[in-house]
């Protein structure tokens, strides 16, 4: 099918909302599920997926940042929004004003954001996050530290503890073991100095996909999983619980189609040279669009129902596919990045073991420029 548009995503708003009930059948009734739609729903596009989400009864939705959250909050949403990685001084009274729960990271940060919240008139939520053992952002402070902060604030509510794994797929590593025992072990002595916050959460879409319900608490925060991807475990995983299907799919259109002779040259710094009379077609996408470079010479296409391949240089605007034994191919005609066709399917997965990156890259590569299409 043809579009009026050189690049372009499709978006279908059933797969999202099928992701999201598969999500919340794995886990039960008794596990919130808030859904990530930070780096703009990795780029399946935050403002509409999270008014499929909001239709479906979701309670809760993450951002990484203050902005991404006022975005939300400007097109009407009115589910509870958390802004996991954003503490910034001078963003912090969008906080309040755009009700928004931030992730604080410091325990000094508590009394701030009490400040705030005393200088708004306001009681003001907010999750507090440990560093469990991944050494990114997360308080390290022990329990009678935090609890002097959580009960030295009179405006500022604690209302959950979380953290992050660093090794979640990766069952040959203890580290994800030794993070779950840790968090809970802090949580123990907070609760036995009287911190009991109503949530804890530990796990995003890979934790909870293979069945880990010990690291799961009373809420996750799956990302990957909404828009249909789990990434393969390593080693001796469990079951895997959760079945989820891509959301998007991406085309280009055929800008150009032309022979090639025998021992031709093709993209810069010629690194293709035809081995027979070629067919090329040239498609309207290139890195600028957020197609890896390194698919060049090794990536593949779906044209005309068929995996072929890239020939030559990923260009800024352009790329160039080999469609000798695709014919009836003319200007204008899509062509299957990312997606399903004919039977034949290329994944971000796929892709990202090809591009040497993570399906997470290639999703949220996807360019601004790319026009977004909601099925």
């Amino acid at each position: 099918m043809s579009q009026p548009y050189r690049s372009w995503v499709e978006v279908s708003r059933s797969r999202i909302a099928e992701n999201y009930r598969a999500m919340k059948s794995a886990v039960g009734s008794s596990v919130e599920v808030m859904p990530v739609v930070k780096a703009d729903a990795y780029r399946h596009g935050a403002v509409e997926v999270s008014r499929v989400l909001e239709q479906e009864g979701v309670r809760w939705l993450a951002v990484s940042n203050v902005e991404e959250g006022v975005t939300l909050r400007d097109a009407g949403m009115t589910a509870r929004i958390m802004v996991m990685a954003d503490f910034l001084p001078f963003e912090r009274k969008a906080l309040i004003e755009y009700n928004l729960t931030p992730a604080i990271h410091d325990v000094a940060d508590i009394a701030a954001f009490d400040r705030l919240a005393r200088e708004a008139g306001v009681r003001a939520a907010y999750h507090l996050k440990l560093d469990s053992g991944m050494g990114r952002l997360g308080s390290r402070a022990g329990a009678a530290a935090i609890t002097a902060a959580v009960n030295g604030a009179q405006h500022a509510v604690l209302e959950g503890l979380m953290t992050h794994f660093a090794s979640a797929a990766n069952y040959d590593s203890t580290q994800t073991g030794q993070q779950q025992e840790a968090f809970w072990k802090l949580a123990d002595e907070l609760a036995t100095l009287g911190v009991k916050p109503p949530f804890q959460h530990l796990s995003s879409t890979i934790a909870t996909a293979y069945g880990r319900q010990a690291a799961w608490g009373n809420m996750v925060r799956p990302g990957h999983g909404i828009y249909g991807y789990i990434s393969p475990a390593r080693g001796e995983a469990p079951r895997q619980i959760l079945q989820v299907k891509p959301a998007l799919s991406w085309k280009a259109s055929i800008l150009a189609v032309k022979e090639l002779p025998e021992g031709a040259l093709v993209g810069y710094g010629g690194i293709f040279r035809t081995l027979r009379p070629t067919r090329i077609a040239i498609l309207a996408v290139g890195y600028a669009d957020g197609l890896p470079h390194r698919l060049s010479n090794r990536g593949k296409v779906i044209a005309g129902g068929k995996l072929v391949p890239i020939i030559g240089s990923v260009s800024m605007d352009v790329t160039t596919i080999d469609i000798s034994d695709v014919p009836g191919l003319k200007v204008g005609d899509a062509v299957t990045l990312l997606g399903e066709e004919n039977g034949e399917k290329l994944d971000a997965q796929q892709i990202a073991r090809v591009a040497g990156t993570i399906s997470y890259s290639v999703l949220c590569g996807i360019s601004a420029r790319v026009k977004r299409i909601y099925l």
